[in-house]
């Protein structure tokens, strides 16, 4: 077994368990050490009873699809006289149970999924074993707690990944271009067109000319973000007009801002996005 073990405390006595596969097996044997200090005779003296035997069989014909019915059929059937002692070690080989597993070495140790595990404590004591049951659904619980905490961290690492994308995306589609030399060199007809270059990159004109099929103009179809930048362009622009400045100097002035103020909102934005999708 390869598994990592645990251990859990249970009226002072020290049980290893370990997981494979979603499933839970604690040991017997320090169990019935609990209980005797040569703990095999205890673990023997309980399997060679026939309701034990059966209690087996059933569980690995629940659980088990490759479970040698004709092969435990042999074992019931001598299960429960005089002459009949149950080798573990035969009775995975010759019916292949998954229910009870063996860790060889220096001092072998017999291990039970928690059901088995739990009719063996009930047969030792019913005490023990509800106190195994709580402490051993306590110690599940915490391991519940820390997978979930450690999901929601990988969620949350994943969903900013995912949104940071999105975000990087919705930056190069939304953010101002930047003004080349020739851009800087126009002249508008208006000062409306003066607002759409700094924050569309375009005249009203251009636009159209580019989407031919779309109703209404640009601004029907700006984001909430570029239509909140818009409006404070148009008040900047106001402040600029009144300052004296010319008409390229305020559009680089204004191309700057609405840079600034989209960088601004769609940060805000992707962080909120983070938050909901949490």
């Amino acid at each position: 077994m390869s598994s990592k073990r645990e251990i859990i405390s249970v009226q002072d006595a020290e049980i290893q368990w370990f997981s494979k596969e979603d499933n839970d097996y604690l040991c017997l044997t320090d169990i019935a050490r609990k209980f005797n200090p040569n703990p095999m005779v205890v673990i023997m003296t309980w399997a060679r009873k026939k309701d034990t035997i059966e209690f087996l069989g059933i569980w690995e014909s629940m659980h088990n699809p490759a479970f040698n019915f004709a092969e435990f059929a042999e074992v019931r059937d001598t299960a429960g006289t005089n002459r009949f002692v149950l080798s573990f070690q035969h009775w995975i080989t010759d019916t292949n149970a998954i229910g009870i597993r063996i860790k060889t070495g220096r001092n072998e140790q017999i291990y039970a999924h928690k059901d088995i595990a739990l009719g063996f404590c009930y047969w030792l004591s019913p005490a023990f074993q509800i106190y195994l049951i709580k402490e051993f659904q306590r110690l599940k619980e915490i391991e519940n707690e820390q997978k979930e905490h450690q999901l929601q961290w990988s969620l949350r690492r994943e969903l900013a990944k995912v949104n940071y994308r999105v975000h990087t995306e919705a930056v190069q589609l939304l953010m101002p271009p930047k003004l080349d030399e020739l851009g800087e060199r126009y002249l508008y007809s208006n000062e409306a067109d003066l607002l759409n270059v700094a924050l569309f990159g375009m005249t009203a004109q251009e636009w159209r000319v580019e989407n031919p099929d779309k109703k209404g103009n640009m601004r029907d179809h700006a984001t909430i973000e570029q239509l909140t930048v818009l409006s404070n362009l148009e008040n900047l622009n106001a402040e600029y007009i009144k300052a004296g400045l010319e008409q390229d100097e305020r559009l680089s002035l204004l191309n700057q801002r609405a840079t600034e103020q989209m960088t601004v909102l769609l940060n805000y934005n992707a962080a909120k996005n983070i938050k909901a999708l949490e």
